[in-house]
């Protein structure tokens, strides 16, 4: 009994311990690419920090990514990495919808970091955050996926605006870590962290096919130009008899609507569940958002959905997003 004992720890320990290989193995090779930032803006007593976070290095030649709310009315700033280098940093451009910006500064000595793809993620898969909170180089927490395809509402200078896609998990977060790295265990960024929905929450804006064309548009234009519908969705399996009739099996459960949207105009409400929009199956708020760029403004977009075991067909014209997240 003593040895089983004794055999039943020695498992345990060694369990733990490729737990902790694995997150300090991806720790140690993520932390060189994440850097604090703290955004500057010129007042009448001098310049003042406006702003502070995380943010990774993508490009050899000192392209950044962060949050939009990290840089949000402000230009300039600077980034400190782990090993003391230090750079000025001006704006490239910000996509409040996605909580992204670039910043851009001088070529770094550093390696960039990697994209990995976050349409790999599975529910319960091992991630870790990577951040550098008020220049606490490599502050680490780790945890697993707890949630995917989430829409989430928040509130930003008074405003209300909706982050879709997003990757929730159970590795913690504060305010300093927003626009730092979450990483899979081959050290590759899927997912910029944000702490936008408040402390300890673990959120991630995911690095998957749409965010890389936000970036390339930041990247190029500065801005996004975007699509707004206005609700707030969650992924869902259908019911074997929705199965049937509309042959598909997944689909998203409208959580709410936001007063005055495009989606309230069509006539969408909490409860509904959209299987297909302009035609194309949905199954994610990736695969909504996918429609939502600057072509679809004003232009009549067909959401299919299901209601009390009916199938409607409501016709929605989303409007151009500003700055503020609202139309």
């Amino acid at each position: 009994m003593e040895h089983a004992q004794e055999s039943i720890t020695a498992d345990n320990d060694d369990v733990l311990d490729s737990y902790s290989q694995t997150v300090m193995r991806v720790a140690a090779a993520v932390t060189p690419h994440v850097a604090a930032i703290e955004m500057t803006a010129q007042r009448r007593n001098g310049r003042v920090r406006v702003g502070a976070g995380s943010a990774v290095l993508f490009t050899e030649d000192g392209y950044l990514l962060t949050n939009s709310h990290v840089v949000a009315g402000t230009r300039q700033g600077f980034a400190v990495f782990g090993d003391g280098s230090r750079m000025e940093l001006e704006l490239v451009g910000a996509d409040p919808l996605s909580d992204l910006a670039v910043v851009h500064g001088s070529r770094p000595g550093i390696r960039p970091a990697e994209f990995g793809a976050a349409e790999s993620l599975r529910v319960g898969q091992l991630v870790v955050a990577v951040g550098n909170p008020l220049g606490l180089a490599g502050s680490v927490t780790a945890g697993v996926v707890s949630g995917l395809g989430r829409a989430i509402p928040v509130w930003s200078g008074g405003n209300r605006r909706v982050i879709e896609d997003v990757i929730q998990t159970d590795a913690a977060l504060n305010p300093g870590n927003s626009g730092g790295a979450l990483a899979d265990t081959h050290s590759r960024i899927v997912g910029i962290n944000t702490a936008v929905a408040g402390a300890g929450l673990g959120l991630a804006i995911p690095i998957n096919a749409t965010t890389r064309r936000i970036i390339s548009a930041l990247l190029s234009d500065g801005r996004v130009r975007r699509a707004y519908l206005g609700l707030v969705s969650t992924p869902v399996q259908l019911a074997p008899s929705a199965v049937i009739r509309t042959g598909l099996r997944d689909g998203l459960r409208v959580v709410e609507v936001l007063p005055g949207s495009p989606a309230g105009k069509a006539g969408l409400v909490a409860g509904d569940i959209i299987v297909t929009a302009g035609g194309r199956s949905v199954r994610n708020a990736e695969s909504l958002q996918r429609l939502l760029f600057a072509d679809a403004i004003g232009q009549p977009l067909d959401v299919a959905v299901l209601r009390d075991g009916t199938e409607l067909h409501l016709t929605a014209v989303p409007e151009e997003m500003t700055g503020n997240g609202t139309p």
